[in-house]
Parts: structure tokens; sequence; C-alpha cells
């Protein structure tokens, strides 16, 4: 894991290049505390560096920019493929030699021999450049379901990209403007969507999409999306397959030349990652959990019991208010794009690398792939039911208005709005996820864009044809909530203390596998599928309310950290009954100021 950077900038000098490459090295330092390398090439123009997190190969033969044994090709990467191993024996076969034991140098020799369709045989997470000498081009990469970043802006023939936002902005000719739609979306959802970023003109490469550049133009191309396609299957068969995927993809995620840790909570996701790596011969793991003496959120008890009976090595973190209020100065010191999330995966992954962990495994991504949110049930029916109104339009206006005038605001106005417009499943699913209405957005986002856009924003998405409305639900979970807060917030805040993060469950070859079982199946209620496939999982957790990795905040913005937010709540043109409407915009203030934004 590490943090990637470069411009490709025709007629700039070379020392040019290093001056502006060492200052975007310098905020990246925090995702590379092992080694750096910066790379400008002599007839300038071109120029990448590179922070490493040494996880594989340890040695100084996985340092990057790394050159391939031709001179042609140079690579930078942030990532792991976990299926290196496999295709370096398939590449020595056809007689490849190999400088070290990276999977760095097994990109390199899969780009070379197979060009841009070398992703698709990449099973891992990563976003990479490679520089080609010869054709004076530049290939970057994503991996499938978005797990690593990668930000770029192009100007003029010009490009620069980074692994973080703030890291890119540091090439001082990017202009430092917000982007209004952006903005906007940024309220309704309490995260950035991609391919949208803040800050106008600079982009995220999509997921599961590459991108060329050559002589100041670029191309890009999706090579993989999500697609659910159920096939005939008995029960017992579909546990088995589970089970199979779910062994295979653990034990590819503890491929490491350093240990590997597991947060733990007190839920499914992330036992059943425990109890899988015990079944694989992981012995003494490691295990880290935040704790809180409020039992309405505290997971600290299950999670204890379920490392007694798993037999790891545990480390739990019993968090007050004051503590958490001393680390917000820190997390907010490391944010990125702002988001409601984040500050949990921060304390957590502030605890596993103060243990010296520099590997752990999350169980992020269960509840998306095995139907484990509310969204599952709640969203279809919210569409059949605005579909109904729909057919009795007073009805349904009616319906809207008095929506809109119930005294408690927050869902209700989203269930007004969602009601006012049109029955999709897109809009059904705002109504679970979202923060603001349409109109609070354009409210807020001109209070820091100078007016309001004059136009509605509306809640659409462009949702693939799903065999059923559950499976809609999934991919939007996937590619919406887990892939632009989850995923963002789980690779910022772990990097920012140099703490790898994997996520054995976001994995193509996994998705693909379960994929084809009916959601009938795959996202029966209480994760049945998952449970069958893992009957290790303990009592304790199967029969505990699901609380989700969430902390205190309602009553710490209420009491402890009441003042923090006092000017939020004063200043706000919208109303703000909720603790993430507040730090909504608590966020977004600490990112504009951090930036220089406006």
């Amino acid at each position: 894991m590490c943090g990637i950077a470069g411009i490709l900038e025709p007629q700039c000098s070379r020392e040019q290049l290093e001056g502006r490459l060492l200052v975007v090295q310098r905020r990246l330092a925090h995702r590379g505390p092992d080694s750096q390398g910066l790379y400008a090439a002599p007839d300038a123009g071109v120029g990448l560096v590179h922070t490493r997190l040494s996880i594989l190969d340890l040695s100084a033969a996985g340092s990057q920019p790394m050159w391939d044994d031709t001179g042609r090709y140079l690579i930078v990467f942030n990532g792991e493929i976990y299926n290196f191993a496999e295709l370096r024996q398939e590449l020595e076969a056809e007689g490849e030699t190999f400088r070290s034991r990276s999977d760095t140098e097994v990109i390199l020799k899969m780009y070379r021999r197979y060009g841009a369709n070398c992703v698709r045989e990449f099973s891992g997470m990563f976003a990479f450049a490679i520089w080609d000498s010869l054709e004076r081009t530049c290939f970057f990469a994503r991996d499938a379901l978005g797990i690593k970043p990668l930000y770029y802006h192009l100007g003029g023939r010009t490009l620069a990209f980074a692994s973080e936002l703030r890291a890119l902005l540091e090439f001082e000719h990017i202009p430092r403007r917000l982007d209004h739609v952006a903005l906007e979306d940024y309220f309704l959802f309490g995260s950035v969507q991609e391919p949208a970023t803040l800050v106008a003109g600079v982009h995220s490469l999509p997921a599961g999409h590459y991108m060329i550049w050559q002589n100041g133009s670029v191309r890009s191309k999706r090579y993989w999306e999500i697609q659910y396609i159920p096939e005939p299957i008995e029960e017992l068969e579909a546990v088995k397959t589970v089970r199979k995927a779910l062994r295979e993809s653990v034990s590819r995620h503890f491929v490491s030349d350093v240990p590997v840790g597991i947060f733990l909570s007190g839920g499914i996701d992330s036992t059943a990652l425990v109890a899988l790596a015990r079944d694989l011969g992981h012995e003494n793991v490691s295990t880290f959990c935040i704790s809180f003496d409020d039992a309405r959120y505290n997971e600290g008890d299950a999670a204890a019991r379920t490392a007694s009976h798993f037999g790891t090595q545990h480390i739990d973190w019993r968090l007050t208010a004051q503590q958490g209020r001393l680390l917000l100065q820190e997390f907010l010191a490391c944010s990125d794009q702002p988001s409601i999330d984040g500050f949990n995966t921060y304390c957590v992954s502030r605890l596993a690398h103060d243990q010296g962990a520099k590997v752990v495994l999350s169980g992020l991504g269960g509840d998306e792939i095995f139907g484990g949110y509310q969204s599952f049930d709640r969203v279809p029916g919210l569409a059949r039911i605005n579909r109904l109104l729909s057919l009795v339009g007073p009805v349904k206006r009616g319906a809207a208005r008095l929506l809109v005038n119930m005294p408690l605001a927050g869902k209700y106005l989203r269930l007004a709005s969602y009601f006012g417009g049109m029955p999709s499943a897109g809009g059904a699913y705002w109504c679970m996820r979202g923060v603001f209405t349409p109109d609070e957005a354009d409210t807020l986002a001109g209070k820091y864009i100078n007016g309001t856009s004059g136009e509605k924003n509306s809640i659409h998405f462009g949702i693939p044809i799903q065999p059923t409305p559950e499976d809609e639900v999934s991919y939007l979970e996937l590619t919406r909530y887990m892939r632009n807060q989850l995923l963002r917030d789980s690779d910022i805040m772990s990097m920012a203390v140099g703490l790898e993060l994997r996520v054995p469950f976001v994995n193509r070859l996994l998705l693909d596998t379960v994929g084809r079982i009916p959601a009938s199946l795959r996202l029966a209620k209480g994760k049945n599928l998952l449970v069958r496939a893992v009957p290790e999982l303990p009592d304790w957790v199967l029969n505990s309310p699901k609380r989700g990795f969430s902390f205190p905040f309602d009553h710490w913005l209420l009491s402890e950290w009441g003042d923090i937010f006092q000017r939020i709540d004063a200043e706000s043109p919208v109303p703000l009954h909720t603790w993430y409407r507040r730090w909504c915009i608590f966020a977004l203030e600490n990112f504009l100021q951090k930036t220089g934004i406006g």
C-alpha cells in the first residue's frame, strides 16, 4: 500500500518537475513511511513519485518507481494484487524472469504482454500509472470495485494525478474552485459521488476503468461492471459455493510478508473473517475493537467474547467522549474529501497502528453483498408505494404536502421530496441514505458558491438492468454508499497512520461467483446465506441486534462536543435536526479551510 502521484507536462524542465514532485511527495509521506522514490525524465515532461508502505518484498528490490527489465515501462502502483503469485508462475512458465518478489513487477510484465487487457487478470485493490517511454503514453487503471483512489486534472496538455485530492492540489497550476453540482450531491448524500470531486476540473478515475494519456489528450474505457446474472442452484449448493469463495478470498487477503490483523466488532461480517482465518490455519491473529460505555453502541463485550472463543490476541479501546474530542483535530487534519463518516475508521486504525500493525482486514462489504441493510426491504417497498400513489395524483401530492409540514424534518422531508417526484429505485434509495433534500442542497450550496444554481437537482442513477429490485439495491449500496463513502474513508483514514486496510468481501472474483446466486437466496433476511456458509459463527453474534460500526455522535454532539458545533447550528440556512446534518457541514468547512477552495 502506498501513495502515488505524477505529472505529464510537455515542455517542462526536469528541475521544475522535481521541485513540484517533491512538494507532492511530502504530502503523501504518511501513506508510505518506509521509503520514497522519485523519477523525472532527463528529456523533461514526465515525473512520477511514490511513497512506500512495505508489505510484499520488504527489500529495496520492491521500491518504486520501478522500471521493467527492458527499460521501456515505468510504474508507480498503490495497492495489492492478491493473485500475483499465480500470475508470476504463468509468466515464468512462458520464459519470464524476475528481479524481485513483488506484485509490482508482475503488473509491469503483464502490461508488457497484454496491454490494457492485463487489468482483467488482476484480483486485488489497485491504482497505478505506467509510463511508456517509447510511445510516450501513460496508462492508468483502477480496481474493479474502487477500493483504491486515483484523482487527476487535465489542463491543456498537462495531466497531474495523485492518490489523494489534497496532495493533487499541491500542483499549483490546478484552479481551486468548488464544483457546484458536486457540492449539491455532497449535501444530498453526505459524500461526493465519483467521478466528480468538490474541485472543479478534478476527477476521480471511476472504478473498473482504465485511462490512456497521449500527447495531452485522454481516453478512458470501462473494463468491468457489476452485473447480477442468476443461475438455478439448490440452496445447499449455494451455501457450499459461498463458503468456498469466502475461504479463497480470505486466504488471498492474508498474503503478506508482515502479520495481518482484523478489525473485530460484535457483528456477523468481521466475526466471519475471524472464523474463516482460524479455519485456514491462521492462529494468534491480532484483533482490534473500539468500545463505549453507552450500551446502545457498545460492541466491545461481544467482540471480546468472540476473540476469546477463536483465540485471537484482542485489543480493545474503551473510547470516551473526551478522548474522542482530542482525536477529532487529528482526524480533521488527516481528512481528504469530506463525508459524514470516517472518524470511526480513523480511531480503530489508530489503535491498530499504535499496537504495531501494518495490515488489517475489515468486514466492509458483507452487508452490501448479502443483504444486511434495512434498505433491501425498504427501498423496494418505497418504490412500490410511490408507483401506486402515482396512479392517484391528488392523493400523492397531498401526502407529499403532509410530510413537508410535519415537525420532524430529515427523513420526512426526504420522503416528501421523493413522493413529489418519480417513483424510481434511485429516489427511494436516496430516501434511505440521503442527508438533505434537493431544495436544501441548492440553498446550502448557494451559501458557499455565491447564490443558488437556479436548477433543482434531481435524484437519478444510471442503474444497469438487474434481475430484481433487491439486486438494484445491492448495486446501489456497492456503487454509492460503499464506494463513495466507506471505501474512500477507509483508504484515507487507515493510510493516515500508515496502515494497509484490506476488504475480503469487496472482491471481484467473490462478487462474480456469488452474483450468480439468485437474490432470493443471496439477499435473504438476516444474511442467511452468509450465516449458513460460516456455521462457526457463535450464538451471541447471531442473536445480537445489528448496530453497525457506529459511534455515539448523537449524544456527543449534544453534550461534550456541543460547543464545537454551535456556530454550525447558528449559521445554517436550513434546519439541522440530526448529528449527521451537522457533521456534513462541519466536515465540508474543514475541507474548504484546509485547501483554501472557494
